[in-house]
């Protein structure tokens, strides 16, 4: 197996989360061609330097791992296109079935970047409904104080949003809305409890 990378906006992981964590996404008509990367560092800086200043990401930058056969990546040659470490897989975008159907168990998320005008994936429904990211967490946070069941049930309910902003949750400054660090590192704990109390298949993030 050869791991592969790729640098992806708010947008494109909210149709990777649809799909189960399972396929990319078909590309637009002005996209002609699907670029993996070959190392995580690449990535990243894509994701950091560019999809947090780009409104068409959401501002916001996500590195997704993945694993593809040795025997299909063979047939495509990789392509250097700045200093060592910008590695790409050049992959027609007519070929991005052939591609996701041999992809190796689930895409995951390893780290994100965020800009200063990240909103994050708002939700359309229950306690959350309408919040941006920052509102969410701060919402969390005092219904774990008045309802641990409705703190449950709303991680079930808005699986998605939680999915997609927590990896800002994990590393944001929230002492102006008067949750400090230990009490930001509880709830994101008690996040990870109702995730997993919820046996939701696709794994939180380990880590930013």
């Amino acid at each position: 197996m050869t791991t592969l990378f790729r640098p992806v906006g708010i947008h494109e992981l909210a149709l990777l989360w649809d799909s189960g964590m399972r396929e990319f996404p078909p590309r637009f008509t002005h996209q002609p061609i699907f670029y993996p990367v070959a190392n995580i560092e690449y990535a990243a800086q894509i994701a950091r330097d560019w999809n947090t200043k780009d409104e068409a990401s959401g501002f916001a930058g996500y590195v997704m791992q993945f694993a593809v056969p040795h025997s299909f990546l063979a047939g495509f040659e990789p392509h250097t296109v700045g200093s060592a470490m910008h590695i790409e897989y050049w992959i027609p975008a007519e070929r991005l079935h052939e591609f996701n159907a041999s992809l190796q168990g689930r895409i995951s998320l390893k780290s994100g970047f965020f800009g200063s005008s990240f909103k994050g994936c708002v939700p359309d429904r229950f306690g959350l409904k309408g919040k941006d990211a920052i509102e969410q967490f701060v919402c969390m946070a005092k219904t774990w104080d008045y309802s641990r069941m409705d703190f449950v049930c709303e991680v079930s309910t808005n699986r998605k949003a939680v999915y997609m902003n927590f990896l800002f949750w994990l590393n944001f400054d929230f002492s102006t809305q008067d949750i400090d660090a230990q009490q930001r590192d509880t709830t994101i704990a008690h996040i990870r409890e109702a995730w997993d109390f919820n046996q939701i298949e696709i794994p939180l993030p380990a880590c930013s």
